[in-house]
C-alpha cells in the first residue's frame, strides 16, 4: 500500500453507485472533500433522503460514465453489483472502491478524523475496517474541533518564515518549536 491524498476537488468527476445508509455515508465523505459526484442508485426514490434524491444521475452508469470518471466508489451493493462496478472499471482505466470488498478494490479508504485541513487517518489496508474505526474514535478525543484553527495558526507562521527565506528544513524546525510552545500536544 502507498498513503496518498488525492484532491478530489482537482482530479475531476467522481461516480458513486450504490444504495442506503453506506451511499448517504460516502456521499457525505466526498461532499467534505469537495469531489464533484454523479450519484447513481437502484433505491427507489422515496427512501432516499431529498439531499440525495436531487443529485441522482441515474440507477446504474454505462461504461462511458465510467471511462469519463476520475473515480468510481461502490457502497451498499450486492456481491454481484460490486464485482460488475469493479470490472466495468477496470475495463475503462478507472480506479474503483468497493466498500468493505478488499480484492474488488484498487484503493482504500482510511478511517479518518476531519478538523478542517487536517486529516488524520487510520488504516488497515482493508484488513481491519472496525478496528480502524476504533482507533479513529479515539483520535477524533484527542483531536477536537480546536484543530481547525491550529492548523491555520502553523500554516500562517510557515507562510511567514517562507517569505522571510527559512529554508525547509528550518521552517521544520520551527514548527517543531512553536507547537512545543503552545503545549497543543503535551
Amino acid at each position: 500500500m502507498l498513503p496518498i491524498l488525492i484532491d478530489v476537488s482537482a482530479v475531476g468527476p467522481v461516480i458513486l453507485v450504490g444504495t442506503g445508509e453506506l451511499l448517504e455515508r460516502r456521499l457525505a465523505l466526498l461532499d467534505a472533500a469537495g469531489a464533484q459526484v454523479s450519484l447513481y442508485s437502484s433505491d427507489p426514490l422515496e427512501t432516499l433522503p431529498e439531499a440525495v434524491q436531487g443529485r441522482l444521475v441515474g440507477g446504474w452508469p454505462q461504461a462511458g460514465d465510467v471511462a469519463g470518471a476520475a473515480l468510481v466508489f461502490g457502497a451498499g451493493l450486492s456481491e454481484a453489483d460490486g464485482v460488475a462496478l469493479g470490472e466495468m472499471a477496470r475495463e475503462q482505466g478507472t480506479l474503483v472502491n468497493i466498500e468493505d470488498v478488499k480484492p474488488l478494490c484498487d484503493f482504500h479508504m482510511p478511517s479518518l478524523v476531519r478538523r478542517g485541513d487536517l486529516l488524520v487517518t487510520v488504516s488497515t489496508g482493508g484488513r481491519a475496517p472496525g478496528l480502524a474505526r476504533k482507533l479513529r474514535r479515539f483520535l477524533e478525543g484527542l483531536f477536537g474541533p480546536e484543530w481547525a484553527g491550529r492548523l491555520d495558526q502553523v500554516a500562517a507562521q510557515r507562510n511567514e518564515w517562507r517569505q522571510a527565506g527559512n529554508t525547509l528544513p528550518e521552517v521544520a524546525r520551527k514548527t517543531d518549536e512553536f507547537v512545543d510552545q503552545q503545549g497543543w500536544l503535551s
